[in-house]
């Protein structure tokens, strides 16, 4: 009996290290016949590349044109509506564009652009300096070029928030539930004590959906894969004068911003 429980637990422990060591992803897969794993995907996915975004602040007239895109993401997010600004979570906001673009501004800039409200959000980089700093994996890049956050991983250290030079991640000071009026079913609530932010709604494009900022935005927002020539996003950069942020740190920011 006691042979048959050593045996049992020597097993079941083998097995959780097993799961624990893989891909949650590669949980749901199968082997073809010839041997090769393949993982169980939506067939209507939206895949790309490299995915990225084009803001176009010549339709932006006023702070009322982006209240509908933040309110998307935050309604579908989860995410919570605190007044204290030392504990607000933030995946998409409005900036000025002296704090958006510190290295670009000058004392004869035209009066639209300077007052104009941008939208700021994850750069989802090329090269992310979160990814490289955070000492868990809890954030991690895509080969579609989209940044990550799993939330069980996250201990809190909080070194990708210093890592990030865009201030693109919040920490959960408090316990968001309680600031959720109403959950959204379709994606994870979170817990006190660990970062999140914007993540190009992956969850989204992974049933076939455009992220839910683009859908909202009239046209503000223009979302595509950026190694496809014939994708709307690299017809708007090829057309028009774009700047990015703090393009000059080496990250590779993959928003662009049409002004």
């Amino acid at each position: 009996m006691k042979n048959s429980r050593r045996s049992f637990l020597k097993t079941a422990g083998i097995s959780a290290l097993g799961i624990g060591a893989i891909p949650a992803l590669n949980l749901f897969a199968s082997s073809d016949e010839h041997g090769k794993v393949e993982t169980f995907k939506n067939k209507n996915a939206l895949t790309a590349g490299h995915w990225g975004m084009v803001i176009d602040t010549r339709k932006i007239e006023s702070a009322e044109d982006l209240e509908p895109i933040v309110e998307a993401c935050n309604k579908i997010h989860n995410v919570p509506k605190i007044e204290n600004i030392r504990h607000e979570i933030k995946w998409i906001w409005e900036e000025e564009y002296k704090h958006a673009f510190p290295s670009k501004e000058n004392n004869y800039l035209d009066e639209r652009t300077k007052h104009l409200p941008f939208l700021v959000l994850c750069n989802h980089c090329e090269n992310p300096p979160c990814v490289q700093a955070c000492p868990t994996k809890a954030t991690f890049k895509r080969e579609d070029g989209i940044v990550l956050m799993d939330f069980h991983r996250c201990i809190g250290c909080r070194f990708c928030m210093a890592a990030c030079p865009y201030g693109s991640r919040s920490f959960n000071f408090r316990d968001p539930r309680e600031f959720i009026k109403e959950v959204a079913p379709g994606f994870p609530t979170r817990m006190k004590g660990v970062v999140e932010k914007c993540n190009f709604c992956a969850e989204r494009l992974a049933k076939g959906k455009m992220p839910a900022c683009v859908e909202a935005s009239n046209g503000i927002l223009n979302f595509g894969d950026l190694e496809n020539p014939e994708s709307d996003v690299r017809k708007l950069l090829k057309s028009n004068y774009t700047i990015r942020r703090k393009q000059n740190l080496g990250t590779g920011p993959a928003v662009y911003y049409i002004v």
